[in-house]
């Protein structure tokens, strides 16, 4: 009886990965889990959506620094809000006081939308040289 109803849960879990197409494998900064990358992507295609900008304070004078970490996801939120796959030649400068924060770390990337592997290289020039 526990060996039937197994193996109608196994094939009702795989039963729906037969029919559809492989996805695409994500593409994920691993030290900070989101696809945000201090350098260039050049081994696909992709169109640039705009530039990301993020400012991340700290909450006391005695806080820690933003971690690259939060300054990444922090990108990585604004991007998504463009339609980006991913962002590129992320930045972020060491947190300063100003008159209205105790530190703040402001960060800019470049948001990109990955294209088609079969694009046109014309597609890839009209994103701009990357």
């Amino acid at each position: 009886m526990r060996f039937v109803l197994i193996a109608a849960l196994s094939m009702g879990i795989a039963a729906p990965a037969f029919g559809q197409a492989p996805q695409a494998q994500p593409l994920v900064n691993e030290e900070v889990g989101v696809p945000v990358f201090p350098y260039d992507i050049t081994d696909r295609p992709y169109e640039v959506l705009g530039e990301v900008k993020a400012g991340v304070r700290k909450a006391t004078v005695f806080s820690k620094s933003p971690s690259q970490d939060k300054i990444y996801k922090e990108l990585w939120e604004r991007a998504q809000k463009l339609g980006a796959d991913a962002v590129v030649k992320a930045q972020y400068g060491d947190a300063h006081v100003s008159a209205f924060s105790w530190g703040k770390a402001n960060a800019t990337g470049t948001a990109v939308r990955f294209l088609p592997a079969s694009g046109t290289t014309a597609a890839v020039t009209a994103a701009g040289s990357h």
